[in-house]
């Protein structure tokens, strides 16, 4: 077994100052949709199962960036919910690497049958992807006819009383003319709706600048919003129009956030990443399967 260390805790920063708080997990990186801004149109070649971590090295890592500092997770994927078990993996985090804060993204196709689970295993906020409603543009944009299951996945997670935000990614002449109708469904589910400026995913996609609405589009469109403080190092800078309704809008192609973001990525096999668009990152299953200890671990990931 590999020395599992009590390390001294750490807190390191980068070159510009800014520390690590918030890590995403990908816990798998398959996905039950096929969205057309994010997974290329050609056939994709998943990552062979014995190269994914498994739920105990997952936390093992976890607690070791605990130690560097990170106190808020989120598990996400590809589609997380496509792993199974995955409420194991909440209470071992809950349990070891005991972060403030330990959310999920979904793309909510399988949501509606894991609400119970995952709110008894400890998770407590969920952000689902809705960037319609309207099943035939799900249907064009996703390549799903199970619109519905998505609606009654937010609609479960709703009553199981999860912190609940809705993301939509916004596209020019694809769902441009549904802002407000996804604002009121949000009012009407109790989530908090994101806005996702269209981005360039390294070039999986057809990404076009002509395609993109951007923060000042959206939030024109909406009429009478106000700018909230207190943003700190999230993406989304938040709103408030008349009705006291909040929403956010992340403008990562318009106005990036980079100077003040302080998320990692922990890949699905073992790859720490410091930026969704970086194309190299640190190996972390390679030496974790050789034996490395945990004061080797955090040394790597330190430096």
């Amino acid at each position: 077994m590999p020395e599992r260390s009590a390390a001294p805790p750490l807190r390191p920063s980068d070159r510009l100052g800014r520390p690590l708080r918030s890590l995403r997990i990908s816990v798998t990186d398959r996905c039950n949709l096929r969205c057309r801004y994010c997974m290329p149109e050609d056939d994709y070649a998943w990552l062979p199962r014995e190269s994914i971590l498994s739920f105990e090295e997952i936390t093992r890592l976890a607690v070791i960036f605990s130690r560097l500092g990170v106190d808020r997770l989120r598990l996400t994927g590809g589609e997380p919910l496509m792993r199974r078990d995955l409420p194991t993996l909440v209470k071992l985090l809950r349990m070891e690497a005991r972060p403030k804060d330990l959310a999920l993204t979904t793309n909510g196709l399988l949501l509606s049958g894991e609400v119970a689970g995952l709110k008894a295993a400890g998770l407590e906020r969920i952000t689902v992807s809705l960037d319609t409603l309207r099943p035939e543009r799900a249907r064009e944009f996703s390549r799903t006819t199970r619109h519905g299951d998505i609606l009654e996945g937010i609609r479960a997670a709703a009553e199981q009383g999860f912190g609940l935000k809705l993301n939509a990614v916004v596209i020019r002449g694809f769902n441009d003319d549904e802002l407000g109708d996804l604002i009121a469904f949000g009012r009407e589910v109790g989530a908090e709706v994101r806005f996702i400026e269209y981005m360039d995913v390294g070039g999986a996609t057809r990404w076009r600048m002509e395609d993109v609405v951007s923060r000042d589009e959206i939030v024109s469109r909406l009429g009478g919003a106000e700018p909230m403080a207190g943003r700190g190092s999230a993406p989304a800078e938040r709103y408030r129009l008349k009705d006291g309704t909040t929403f956010g809008v992340v403008a990562s192609t318009t106005a990036p956030f980079c100077r003040d973001c302080d998320r990692g990525r922990l890949t699905a096999d073992g790859t720490f990443l410091t930026c969704l668009y970086a194309r190299d990152g640190l190996d972390l299953r390679g030496p974790l399967r050789a034996g490395a200890s945990d004061g080797e671990l955090t040394k790597l990931i330190a430096d």
